[in-house]
């Protein structure tokens, strides 16, 4: 049986993909194999030695101690493209309210409740709310993922000219992107000739403050700036310095900050990016199926500490190990198990590397400790 720890609030569709027999499910545990949340912020949690895995539910993982995690052989998940669409949707709704000015303007008629003749009032002020179509404008999509080819595939069925950058743009990504999108190679051209940009990439020591001021000097003046993705890809301050001045004439973000919130041409969101039930339950139901595999079976999808690595389980005796990536590992775990190996799979991924070996008769206790001994092995678990 294993003990799944739950932390924010799970989906229940994703949570009755547990079989029962196999996985109880509180939020109370102290000793626990999995874990699965949202939000919530683990650096200062104390791991269990027996915690395998974290599943968040959502692509973004900062709320994980992500380096502490991997000296403990605990692997972390994510769960990218389940909430894509929604993601999706928002992108194409702030991309709306960047150019016409509808929430400014549903204020001002909000703020008439009362009038005589309210009608023809509203009526009145419409010209100061008037603002440009998106069709035929130029809009820079900077990260291809999964979100970002959904938001550029569904930017060219809304007639615009889209621009997409990611260095990194992966096979599914560059088989999924519509033909019509232009593909640069360099983030100044997405900044040098697009009219709306919106950023889709991981927050990394390399992505902080992708948008900052001198790359907002080199865009367009009246560029309009969406930011769903993550709050410190975007120099906040930098950000309201170019309202302020009308350099960007529209901001949409999903992050507030008081000084974004002072400025006139800026529409914060609270966070909606994936909050939908579709998405919600998505997410779950495929954080659920990572824990459930690798605890199973062993087998790592969607890790973002530790490589991806599949071998095909057919029951029997199978021992996982995670381990330093450094030289002559393999044939030290191959001279130590003392069984004979009927298949194998290894992948590393930087500093750290994952094995799996099949054996033919079940591994002792004390053969496993001798795996345990090797010089940079992390953990070594038989199933």
């Amino acid at each position: 049986m294993y003990n799944v720890k739950l932390y924010n609030k799970i989906s229940k569709v994703g949570l009755e993909e547990l079989d029962a027999a196999k996985y109880t499910c509180a939020e109370d545990f102290e000793e626990y194999d999995a874990v699965l949340v949202r939000s919530a912020k683990l650096h200062d949690v104390q791991f269990p030695k027996n915690l395998k895995c974290i599943a968040r539910a959502g692509a973004g993982v900062n709320n994980i101690p992500i380096d502490r995690c991997s000296e403990e052989g605990i692997v972390v998940f994510n769960t990218p493209g389940a909430n894509a669409n929604a993601v999706k949707e928002l992108v194409v709704c702030a991309l709306l309210l960047a150019s016409r000015k509808v929430v400014q303007g549903a204020n001002w008629v909000n703020s008439l409740a009362g009038t005589p003749d309210i009608g023809p009032a509203a009526e009145k002020g419409k010209a100061t709310y008037a603002g440009p179509e998106i069709a035929g404008k130029k809009l820079g999509v900077i990260g291809l993922g999964a979100i970002g080819v959904k938001v550029a595939n569904a930017a060219v069925g809304l007639d615009m000219e889209v621009w997409g950058y990611d260095p990194f743009l992966s096979v599914d990504g560059a088989l999924s992107l519509s033909r019509s999108v232009k593909h640069v190679t360099d983030l100044d051209q997405i900044f040098a000739n697009c009219d709306y940009i919106t950023i889709h990439v991981p927050l990394n020591e390399d992505t902080k403050h992708t948008i900052s001021a001198e790359a907002i000097a080199k865009m367009k003046d009246g560029v309009r700036l969406i930011n769903l993705a993550r709050g410190e890809l975007v120099d906040e301050q930098a950000v309201a310095d170019a309202l302020a001045s009308g350099k960007i004439a529209a901001y949409v973000s999903d992050f507030a900050s008081d000084c974004i919130l002072a400025q006139e041409n800026a529409i914060t969101l609270p966070h909606l990016g994936a909050s939908t039930p579709e998405s919600e339950d998505n997410c779950a139901k495929m954080a659920v199926y990572e824990i459930t595999e690798y605890l199973e079976k062993g087998t790592i999808r969607n890790s973002v500490n530790f490589p991806n690595l599949k071998v095909p389980y057919e029951g029997g005796y199978r021992i996982c190990l995670i381990h330093k990536n450094i030289p002559n590992m393999i044939s030290s775990i191959t001279h130590s198990v003392r069984c004979n190996i009927e298949n194998m799979g290894n992948r590393s991924k930087g500093d750290y590397a994952y094995t799996i070996i099949d054996t033919a008769e079940q591994p002792t206790e004390e053969n496993l400790n001798e795996l345990r001994a090797i010089e940079g092995m992390i953990s070594v678990r038989a199933l």
